[in-house]
């Protein structure tokens, strides 16, 4: 038996002993998307980690959405494999900024994205996923809109519901760069491709592609949209679950992986120490927790 199969022994025994599940989100590595229980983006994750029957939580991907983990399941153990997984798109927003951004539009109602510190989501009203953003604006009544932290995403959900949104200038550094030099290349070498792009794409780069999706939602898209061969614009690893799920089309993406090296942070063996040890854990403060529950609660029952 070579050491790859030894740690995924390991990783099995271990997920029987803890009584644990393990979820991941879509841009992680091959290997760990295989052995999770539950793969899927924020709002998938989110809500399956809202309703998992187990006593530890494995949550393969970044901070903030270990956190969402700890937020919604207090009573349970949720381990991060790798603290070192963050996300530069959260690391844009304070809560400090935020309340003084509130201060300026004190009637405001605020939506913020998933990709957020918890504590940002404490003095939030509502958060959003890529996957139902457009849904959760269409549902606020208020007589403005502060959305938060990605420009990109805040700009398509403006233009899709014609709402005009206060928006905080932060972004997604991956999809950010995603050019639309690209996405022309891509077109040239593959004319008859469908393209379907993540709403946290520049808004130049979304006017190019037939479809915009959250991951989650691209499954649809290609299944719906009758082409061998797609143009994906976001990050690389979610080729890896539509190969899967259709064998028999070709993706391609504007780079090669690893796109987000945060995503790639968490391995296998990182996977068997964090069972093992049950460690490292991540919490939430009570006060924040309970603030910024109300908040992921009203995301959850959104679209």
């Amino acid at each position: 038996m070579n050491g790859d199969e030894v740690v995924l022994e390991n990783i099995e025994r271990l997920r029987v002993e803890r009584k644990a599940v393990i979820l991941a989100h879509n841009y992680q590595r091959p290997e760990i998307q295989d052995i999770a229980d539950f793969v899927g983006d924020s709002l998938g994750l989110a809500r399956k980690a809202s309703s998992v029957d187990a006593e530890v939580i494995v949550f393969c991907g970044v901070h903030f959405m270990a956190e969402i983990s700890a937020i919604v399941n207090p009573d349970r153990i949720t381990l991060l494999p790798d603290t070192d997984a963050g996300c530069p798109l959260a690391d844009t927003i304070t809560p400090q900024g935020l309340i003084t951004l509130k201060k300026l539009h004190p009637q405001a109602m605020v939506v913020t994205y998933v990709n957020s510190p918890a504590n940002v989501k404490a003095e939030s009203d509502y958060c959003c996923t890529s996957g139902n953003a457009v849904e959760v604006v269409k549902a606020i009544e208020a007589p403005e809109i502060i959305f938060t932290p990605d420009r990109n995403l805040g700009r398509y959900v403006q233009k899709v519901t014609g709402r005009e949104l206060i928006i905080w200038e932060g972004c997604c550094p991956i999809h950010d760069k995603i050019s639309v030099e690209m996405v022309v290349e891509q077109k040239r070498l593959h004319p008859e491709a469908l393209v379907v792009a993540h709403p946290e794409c520049r808004e130049e780069v979304l006017d190019l592609a037939d479809e915009v999706a959250s991951t989650s939602g691209m499954f649809k898209v290609v299944e719906d949209g009758g082409r061998d061969e797609v143009i994906v614009l976001t990050e690389a690893g979610m080729g890896h679950p539509l190969s899967k799920r259709f064998p028999d089309k070709q993706f391609f993406f504007p780079r090669e992986e690893p796109l987000c090296p945060d995503m790639k942070l968490i391995t296998l063996e990182k996977v068997e120490r964090s069972l093992r040890d049950l460690a490292p854990r991540v919490t939430v403060p009570e006060d924040i927790r309970l603030n910024a529950l109300l908040a992921v609660e009203r995301m959850l029952e959104i679209g």
